[in-house]
């Protein structure tokens, strides 16, 4: 039986890539894998890639030694949510506090769950979540 296994990217599109980078690698410390001026992709433990793109500059196919990508493109507030341990929720809500980060919302789910809510740069919704929110996590 064919079974997808996991999301290997997510993206977000921004109007300013490096803001977006800054915000991005400052405050959750990713490393940057690939970056031009059109995208930077980011580590998100080892296990994701976050790609940040320019808003509006992945509208035409690009073409590679290797293929092509179809165009793709997005407006609007995107949310994208980040799994994090329990006992470090304190000291996210410490560092977001510290970084003028406003927390719009906080959630608490019936499995056990905490979420916190609150804006990038390009005002999409972040969430940092701890288990307890899905049966899968």
């Amino acid at each position: 039986m064919l079974q997808l296994k996991r999301i290997v990217e997510t993206a977000l599109y921004v109007n300013d890539l490096s803001l977006a980078r800054d915000f991005y690698v400052r405050h959750f410390e990713l490393e940057i894998m690939a970056e031009s001026n059109v995208l930077v992709a980011l580590n998100i433990g080892d296990q994701n890639t976050l790609l940040l793109f320019r808003r509006g500059a992945s509208l035409e196919t690009k073409y590679l030694s290797g293929g092509e990508i179809p165009p793709h493109d997005a407006s609007g507030r995107i949310h994208i949510c980040f799994a994090i341990d329990k006992s470090d929720l304190p000291a996210w809500e410490q560092r977001l506090h510290q970084a003028d980060i406003a927390i719009e919302g906080r959630t608490q789910w019936p499995r056990g769950g905490s979420s916190l809510y609150f804006r990038d740069p390009d005002a999409n919704l972040v969430e940092l979540l701890t288990p307890g929110c899905w049966p899968i996590y």
